[in-house]
């Protein structure tokens, strides 16, 4: 588990760095919704390749390791409280595209804006976290989140989150 308190001092450190952090998966719907609505297994986050070093030199000294390599743009990194972070590389591609594990997708996805812990974030929209949750089994939160988002921000509830009801 990842607490808010792990999630802020990463925030923090990241900002007086000077490194930009776009935040995504459940830590964003929460940063949307302006509060923690359940654990956190891991914070995941897409950050700019130019950023890279800046953020492992971080992770580092904040006390995490490089715990798994998933691609050269997808790591996982631990602590030793088990907190968790899913960092993901991008690089901007054609005009308005973001590129991670060579996959192109609309920039403005990341247009969000919302807090943790009273610390400002920019993270992925309301409606990306409600169409982006796809290819894979939904789990109980999956559906939490998106039912959330969806009451929140008047979003219609996709088909196939009504047949998980």
């Amino acid at each position: 588990m990842i607490n808010e308190d792990n999630v802020v001092d990463i925030l923090k450190k990241t900002e007086s760095a000077g490194a930009s952090v776009l935040v995504a998966g459940g830590w964003g719907v929460d940063a949307l919704l302006g509060r923690q609505t359940r654990q956190h297994n891991d914070f995941d986050i897409f950050v700019h390749r130019k950023d890279e070093k800046t953020l492992t030199e971080i992770f580092g000294s904040s006390g995490y390791k490089e715990t798994q390599k998933h691609s050269d743009d997808n790591t996982s990194w631990t602590n030793s409280d088990g907190a968790l972070i899913d960092f993901h590389l991008f690089e901007f591609a054609e005009e308005g595209l973001m590129r991670h594990d060579g996959i192109s997708f609309p920039a403005d996805i990341f247009n969000g804006k919302g807090t943790i812990g009273g610390v400002a974030v920019r993270c992925m929209t309301a409606e990306s976290q409600v169409s982006y949750r796809h290819g894979y089994e939904l789990r109980e939160k999956d559906v939490q989140d998106v039912l959330l988002l969806c009451e929140s921000f008047g979003i219609q509830i996709p088909e196939k989150f009504n047949k998980t009801l």
